[in-house]
């Protein structure tokens, strides 16, 4: 098969191999160079994106600091229900990994197809919410001005959801099969667009309106339909419609569409969950003060920066395991994980010390001339909360690398049921009570803390229990297949 894929050579049995050989060969799968070479581009891939959104707020921050405590909630209600969609179609990567590790190239083409019908009628129905922002901002209690900011920039958002939901699905295309410069290079493009117009179009240089928050939206906006037009031209190059069907294979398929939805849908769920928890969260915590409200939003800024990237080593993992158990190969899968967890675990050691260490340096850099009054009142409460940032995003290593394991083999209902059913006893609940009490803020977030604790205790016991090797996304392969996608 021609496709580019990080797959293990079969080892040689015979006697002019030696046991030297084989013990290479086994040494090589599952390590950390393998893992590597594909989590490098999807780590820079990632840091495009926390760069984008750091970018973003650093920018607004120093237009208006209300703007950039603004844009956090606007941000949140847009996730709620688009995280559940990216992921739902953007889990074609795992069919694109599980087919490739079954050497079944020409099921590639129709499975990715199916993630881009999903995301045409999803992002189209994502526009409801462009009318709503007003009355689902107004529920967060939240002062008249923020609102006012928060309603501007969830409108923009909602007309970048059909280009990212586009590019979530083609990116599996790519990510599937281990080509994940591709993947960069797709979402550099988008970057380049979006931070070049948010300068422009936020303070109102060269030529351009000033736009503040809003401009900060239109050029998301922009810059998605760079990256989802770039994949779509790529996708559809005549060497990947020979070998993967990609041109042919744009029909729907009831069962494979109906296989999408079972296994990326409570995937996604399980984001949607994760999402609607901090979102409530983050809508408590802002009804202590604006200055409360500001803070978290900085915090979190400062956290996806760090979380980001990291998400790069763990799809790299969901990418080696579906193609692992897509050859019928669990312990190599296994190994796979492991390995990621090690890189995931060592990296937020970094990123936690950090926290600890220099948090009025981080704060720092967000500071602009406009009202240093107000910011100096935010700052003031965030290194405690970064504090519990230190702790929660070790366990969090722990969370990402196996929730996204486990979404690699299809065992994708557990990990949604187990986020919502934490959440809320361990965080939003407390929270809550707290809020009404009008209490300290630093204990609101030592509730997330023991939230992302808790989950971390729940997958790793999950994982260890093994009934994710035996799970499969794809069908059964019929004897007659692959003949009959390659005659003419």
């Amino acid at each position: 098969m021609g496709s580019q894929v990080i797959r293990d050579e079969a080892i040689d049995q015979s006697p002019a191999s030696g046991e030297l050989g084989a013990e290479v060969e086994r040494s090589a799968a599952g390590g950390s160079r393998e893992l590597l070479t594909l989590a490098l581009p999807l780590v820079v891939s990632q840091s495009f994106m926390t760069v984008q959104v750091f970018v973003d707020a650093i920018l607004l921050s120093w237009h208006d600091p209300r703007e950039m405590a603004a844009s956090f909630p606007a941000v949140m209600w847009f996730w709620l229900p688009f995280g559940l969609l990216q992921v739902a179609a953007g889990y074609v990567s795992t069919f694109v990994a599980q087919y490739t590790g079954a050497g079944r190239p020409k099921r590639v083409g129709p499975a990715v197809w199916q993630g881009v019908h999903f995301a045409i009628l999803a992002g189209l129905l994502f526009l409801i919410m462009v009318p709503a922002a007003p009355y689902l901002i107004a529920m967060g209690g939240h002062t008249p001005a923020l609102q006012g900011l928060e309603a501007i920039y969830l409108r923009c958002l909602c007309f970048a959801a059909l280009p990212m939901l586009i590019m979530a699905a083609i990116n599996g295309f790519f990510s599937g099969r281990g080509r994940t410069w591709t993947v960069l290079g797709i979402e550099a493009a988008g970057t380049a667009v979006n931070i070049a117009l948010a300068m422009l179009l936020i303070f109102g240089r060269a030529g351009a309106p000033e736009l503040g928050i809003a401009g900060a939206g239109w050029a998301t906006v922009a810059g998605s339909w760079v990256s989802a037009l770039t994949a779509l031209g790529l996708l559809l190059r005549r060497k990947y419609a020979e070998e993967f069907n990609t041109r042919r294979g744009w029909r729907p398929e009831r069962q494979l569409f109906g296989r999408l939805l079972k296994y990326g849908l409570p995937a996604g769920a399980q984001v949607f969950s994760d999402v609607l928890v901090f979102h409530v969260f983050v809508q408590l915590v802002g009804r202590l003060g604006e200055a409360q409200a500001g803070a978290t939003a900085l915090t979190v800024r400062l956290n996806m920066v760090a979380f980001l990237p990291m998400q790069g080593i763990a799809q790299a993992v969901s990418i080696l395991v579906g193609q692992r158990l897509g050859a019928d190969r669990p312990e190599l899968a296994e190994r796979s994980t492991y390995t990621g967890m090690k890189w995931a675990f060592g990296y937020m050691c970094l990123v936690a010390s950090a926290y600890v260490l220099i948090p009025g340096t981080l704060v720092s850099v967000f500071e602009g001339d406009r009202d240093p009054k107000s910011f100096a009142m935010i700052a003031a409460f965030v290194p405690p909360l970064l504090a519990c940032a230190a702790v929660y995003s070790l366990a969090d290593a722990v969370n990402l690398t196996i929730a996204f394991a486990l979404r690699g083999a299809g065992d994708t209902r557990f990990v949604s049921i187990l986020t919502f059913t934490l959440a809320w006893p361990l965080m939003v609940i407390p929270t809550y009570l707290l809020v009404r009490a009008g209490g300290n803020l630093n204990w609101a977030w030592m509730f997330a803390t023991a939230y992302i604790l808790a989950m971390a205790l729940c997958f790793t016991l999950r994982f260890r229990s093994g009934k994710w090797k035996s799970m499969r996304v794809i069908e059964a392969a019929p004897a007659v297949e692959e003949t009959a996608f390659a005659s003419p």
